[in-house]
């Protein structure tokens, strides 16, 4: 199975498991980083079967690199926000169904990227949030258009505007995530299975 510097795959019974990685193990979604998923999962769309996407036990992700953002200029800040957007349009159109298996923080662009999945599954310890306006910023990655239509326009401002982090059982009740799981791969597995059966 392929690897990178980003992230590493696996066959798990009826689904791809995808792996972020990092050195710092924050997964944080640099612009190479987006560039080498959004090949990659064009790649495995040609094969389609189930996606999973997790990360490790502290970090979903911690989002885009902020150390390139405060580089960027006006134009390129627009092609960051493009190619963003496509990598997050690619996994909401990828042609199985595709599930975020989400520990320890999921941040911003992770954040982004756990909202263009189908579904999302999470520890009990797993923190939801978009720190952005903390920092003046705000997403470009789809999340403004894709978070309002999971938890309510309100909800969803709370976190974008003031900074509103969630807990596990906070993003559950909202409607964020669909279930907390001591073991968010296992359960995912799971229900795949539960699903290949109920249309075998």
């Amino acid at each position: 199975m392929p690897e990178s510097d980003f992230f590493r795959i696996e066959s798990r019974g009826p689904a791809t498991l995808l792996t972020l990685v990092s050195k710092d193990d924050t997964n944080r979604l640099t612009r190479a980083c987006v560039l080498a998923l959004t090949n990659q999962l064009l790649d495995l769309a040609e094969r389609p079967r189930p996606l999973i996407i997790t990360g490790n036990d502290h970090f979903f992700s911690a989002g885009a690199d902020l150390n390139e953002i405060v580089e960027l200029t006006g134009p390129a800040a627009y092609e960051f926000a493009k190619l963003g957007q496509t990598l997050m349009n690619v996994i909401e159109r990828f042609p199985a169904t595709v599930c975020a298996a989400i520990h320890g923080y999921c941040m911003g662009g992770g954040l982004d990227l756990a909202l263009a999945c189908h579904l999302r599954i999470a520890h009990p310890r797993a923190i939801f949030g978009h720190r952005g306006a903390a920092l003046g910023l705000i997403t470009g990655w789809g999340g403004t258009q894709r978070l309002p239509r999971l938890i309510g326009k309100s909800r969803a401002l709370k976190m974008f505007v003031a900074a509103e982090k969630l807990t596990a059982a906070q993003a559950l009740e909202t409607g964020l995530i669909s279930k907390v799981s001591e073991h968010p791969i296992a359960d995912t597995i799971r229900l795949l299975e539960d699903r290949r059966s109920a249309f075998a």
